[in-house]
């Protein structure tokens, strides 16, 4: 992690894990932007005093890995680069910080709400326990059997949450990703920062913040990103531009 960074999250008002509980906001609408990784000091230095950073056992960066399931066919994968409307990701999270692993599923919705349910679960191997598979069954209506580990993600992730806006900013650094049979990829130089609200980003001080970088809001998946550097899929090409990007 970038000694700057470090140095000026130091200076942030921190917020605990258990104050977090106010702003999980579970039915969502997210916001998503890229920014070049060397600009995030600068865009830290506008957050203070106006955002506090969330702070887990004296670390204000926390590491998670995460493990997404897919179709044979990559099912999930195609809803998602076609934008289609109800899609779903599938994965196993761990939040290093706490040790703790949850089952989580994501659905957008057709009004562009992201709903999310999560349980505390883990991988039994490649397979689904029974409780994952009854989790599964009830809120995606996928038959478990026919979903298989696909990638890994790893990233360090900083979290901040607004002092009186029902608001929640995640900035994910050091992105990495790997495949079960062994292929890699890395993206050092890319910040990936979501906006997650209630209502409309317009409304946020973030947005504002944000824009005197020239950045702008925009999809992207690290999920499909990662499947499409790793692995050679129909429809890849979708993704062509903001892979150039």
């Amino acid at each position: 992690m970038n000694p700057e960074i470090l140095n000026i999250l130091d200076s942030f008002d921190c917020v605990r894990l258990e104050e977090m509980d106010k702003v999980k906001l579970m039915d969502r609408i997210d916001t998503k932007y890229l920014l070049p990784a060397n600009r995030v000091p600068d865009l830290l230095d506008l957050m203070k005093g106006r955002y506090r950073v969330l702070e887990v056992g004296r670390q204000r960066v926390s590491s998670y890995a995460t493990v997404y399931y897919d179709t044979t066919g990559f099912t999930f994968f195609n809803q998602h680069v076609t934008e289609r409307t109800g899609r779903f990701k599938i994965r196993f999270r761990t939040y290093n910080s706490t040790g703790i692993t949850f089952l989580e599923i994501k659905k957008k919705t057709k009004k562009g709400r992201t709903i999310k349910w999560r349980i505390e679960n883990s991988p039994v191997g490649q397979i689904f326990d029974e409780t994952a598979k009854e989790f599964i069954k009830t809120h995606a209506a996928f038959d478990p059997g026919s979903l298989r580990q696909v990638l890994e993600n790893n990233f360090n992730r900083i979290t901040f949450t607004g002092f009186d806006t029902p608001e929640r900013i995640t900035l994910d650094l050091d992105l990495t990703f790997r495949t079960p049979e062994g292929g890699s990829a890395e993206m050092p130089m890319i910040a990936v920062l979501e906006l997650k609200s209630q209502g409309i980003a317009v409304r946020s001080p973030f947005s504002a913040m944000i824009k005197q970088f020239s950045v702008y809001p925009t999809a992207f998946s690290k999920y499909c990103m990662g499947c499409s550097i790793l692995y050679d899929l129909p429809l890849k090409g979708i993704l062509k531009p903001k892979i150039l990007y």
